[in-house]
């Protein structure tokens, strides 16, 4: 079991990192004294784990919310469905939420909690690899919006994380992959350690070896919990956490979020961010040559050809990371350590489509 810190003062919470066990124990004594549970789960998720999770609560008053499976559900209907429930059942601020499932349900349970009686305690229990090494840490909570993703949420952090390789054995290929892009992408942008293991382990990691698992997880959840920490409402070096976001987002944006996970969208976005890194002569050829290397020894794709900028430019134009008009890349330097920046030839952004 390992346990990793992260946030400030009275925001601070832990991450419990397992292998195949889940910790009962540690659950049901942060669950102690709550009078009633709300468990905000989808439909995707396999019915016994949900079973599970009920049972190896010592609590009565426990309630299960489930919305489908989908980024569609991240969405105000849902969100109003969610705070519905939880005024049907007369939740207060002595009683909790546990978001079970992945990151669009770690999202809006997150954001739920957060505005419901402006601010209940919640827990989050990700069941993806995704949300486990990603959405699940650092406290962002948002809905989508038809104006673009995640642009109504809050920082909001929970009170615990409990984070399980046992729910990854039942992921499909395609689900687990979309993790492996944001673990991958902590290995860019500074964990050099987490670059060798994945480098040494690609075969371990795809056959889901529970002991990699456990420490590629790790790994990752330490990279992002160091950035949070310092920068817990992305005024500053958080931001370089969006390393392949900027054109990851526009590509789901564009596929109108169907025949792409979020994962798969932001490994392009990287193999994207990397060239523009490239052409700006941060990054030399061979450089460029080892992250997709690395991102395809992991069976993930880097093929970006059948999107153009043409088609990408205004998801692009309307990222969250504006500032003043300008869009602001993160890239990375010769040394894997990602960067902002705001001055860069747009040319090098049109050659990196080419």
């Amino acid at each position: 079991m390992s346990i990793i810190s992260v946030g400030k003062g009275e925001t601070k919470y832990n991450i419990h990192i397992s292998g195949n066990n889940f910790p009962k124990a540690i659950l049901n004594k942060h669950l102690k004294n709550k009078n009633k549970i709300l468990i905000i789960t989808d439909d995707g998720i396999p019915k016994n784990h949900i079973k599970k999770l009920k049972n190896t609560i010592n609590n009565k008053n426990v309630y299960i919310f489930s919305l489908k499976s989908g980024e569609k559900s991240k969405s105000f209907s849902s969100y109003q469905k969610i705070l519905n429930k939880l005024f049907e059942l007369k939740f207060d601020r002595s009683d909790i939420v546990i978001a079970f499932g992945g990151g669009v349900v770690g999202d809006i349970t997150g954001f739920s909690a957060a505005t419901y009686m402006r601010g209940i305690k919640y827990i989050q229990i990700p069941t993806t690899l995704l949300a486990q090494v990603d959405s699940s840490v650092g406290g962002k909570t948002a809905i989508n919006v038809a104006q673009g993703k995640n642009l109504v949420g809050a920082f909001y952090n929970p009170s615990l994380v409990i984070v399980s390789t046992y729910f990854l054995n039942t992921l499909s290929d395609e689900e687990f992959k979309s993790g492996l892009g944001e673990v991958v992408k902590y290995a860019l942008i500074g964990n050099k350690k987490l670059r060798s293991i994945i480098e040494k382990n690609s075969q371990q990691i795809i056959s889901r070896k529970e002991s990699v698992l456990k420490t590629i997880i790790e790994e990752s959840i330490k990279t992002k919990s160091k950035i949070v920490t310092k920068d817990e409402k992305e005024n500053g070096i958080r931001a370089i956490l969006n390393f392949g976001h900027t054109f990851g987002h526009a590509i789901e944006a564009y596929k109108n979020y169907k025949g792409i996970t979020h994962g798969a969208a932001i490994t392009l976005g990287m193999v994207i961010a990397s060239r523009i890194s490239f052409f700006e002569g941060y990054i030399k050829n061979y450089q460029l040559d080892n992250v997709v290397n690395l991102i395809s020894s992991i069976g993930l794709r880097t093929d970006y050809s059948k999107y153009n900028y043409i088609q990408l430019k205004k998801y692009i134009k309307s990222d969250k990371k504006i500032k003043n008009g300008k869009l602001n890349l993160v890239l990375i330097d010769k040394n894997f350590n990602a960067f902002t920046t705001s001055k860069f030839d747009n040319k090098n952004i049109l050659r990196a489509f080419n």
